[in-house]
């Protein structure tokens, strides 16, 4: 498969997932409709702009062609309209099926964190910046946990990128693993393929197994 096709099809996987995670964060708390589309929105786009933002690609891709802002929406929209038929009043997700939702969030954010990561170590891999290796990195983790770290700010929690489940450590590995294989290989689509499996692999055994980075405990 050409890697250009390949790449658009991370974008939509992606954004889909991530706008997923977005609209059931809005959901829990609580917000209306439009907030939860603003939020999906942003946990779908927000990486990928900052990315751009950094390379100078302005104004970024999200706003020059805002088809991943429509997929985005729709996505949420889709998701509010479930959860609404199916509690009805649609102001609160059921205790019964809140295990259900737990498993979407969790695989919806790792799929879109590393469906972006692969993204974004592949927006580095022009000839005037893939010599860069730490940017090629950078760019690689800021669009894989930049749309989840405005989604916990704008839902007023602490960015999982910092307490749980080794989340940016998954992002920086998975864009290791892409930027190494296509030096050796060349192959862009096999080094798109490797980056995303390992970080889904990490994040499933980090939260399987519960591993976390090391913290101080104040009390």
């Amino acid at each position: 498969m050409d890697t250009t096709v390949f790449i658009y099809i991370m974008d939509f996987i992606g954004t889909a997932a991530f706008a997923v995670s977005g609209a059931i964060t809005g959901i829990r708390k609580k917000m209306d409709i439009f907030g939860v589309n603003i939020l999906a929105i942003l946990t779908a786009t927000g990486g990928g702009i900052i990315r751009d933002l950094i390379i100078g690609k302005t104004p970024p891709q999200a706003f020059v062609n805002p088809i991943f802002v429509i997929v985005a929406a729709i996505t949420a929209n889709i998701v509010f309209c479930f959860i609404w038929m199916i509690n009805k009043k649609g102001t609160q997700i059921p205790e019964r099926a809140k295990h259900i939702y737990d498993k979407i969030f969790f695989w919806c954010d790792s799929v879109g964190l590393a469906a972006f990561t692969v993204d974004g170590v592949h927006a580095g891999l022009s000839p005037d910046i893939m010599s860069r290796v730490f940017l090629v990195i950078f760019l690689g983790v800021v669009t894989g946990v930049g749309g989840g770290v405005l989604r916990d700010v704008l839902s007023l929690e602490m960015p999982v990128i910092f307490v749980k489940h080794v989340y940016a450590c998954a992002s920086i590995l998975g864009a290791i693993v892409t930027y190494t294989w296509y030096t050796v290989t060349g192959s862009g689509t096999s080094s798109l393929l490797a980056g995303f499996f390992v970080t889904v692999v990490i994040r499933y055994l980090a939260a399987s197994f519960g591993w976390n980075l090391p913290k101080i405990k104040t009390e």
